[in-house]
């Protein structure tokens, strides 16, 4: 088996590609059941209330995230990663793409099956140029 800090960027590049995937099932399989979002200007969102606000985002845009790692950093069962993240959200509707640009903290909490799960995730997304 690779290395935790392998077995973390695989995680994120999962989670990436399930999130332009549009891929919910994947996302719930890649978090722990305690998982806490956080996110500007919102309230913290648990995964309870995680598959309604997916499934409306994906209904309303056709959704682009890049995500560059930065940092990942492993102490034991628990590590975070850092990455600059860019989100385009293109209105199924038609009209103009919307443009985010950001950092993002996640952490990820290692279970006794050896994988990693996003546990914590915040982010710091704004529209581009502001």
């Amino acid at each position: 088996m690779g290395s935790d800090e392998d077995a973390i960027r695989s995680a994120h590049k999962a989670w990436i590609e399930a999130v332009n995937d549009g891929n919910l099932q994947r996302l719930l399989a890649l978090m722990t059941e305690d998982v806490v979002f956080l996110n500007p200007g919102q309230a913290p969102l648990g995964r309870q209330e995680f598959p309604a606000n997916f499934t409306s985002a994906h209904r309303q845009y056709q959704i682009r995230c890049i995500s560059e790692l930065e940092e990942i950093r492993v102490a034991g069962a628990l590590a975070y990663t850092m990455c600059r993240d860019s989100l385009s959200l293109t209105p199924r509707s038609g009209g103009a793409n919307r443009e985010l640009r950001g950092h993002r903290i996640t952490l990820y909490r290692k279970h006794a099956d050896g994988r990693w799960l996003l546990a914590r995730d915040a982010n710091t997304l704004a529209p581009a140029g502001s």
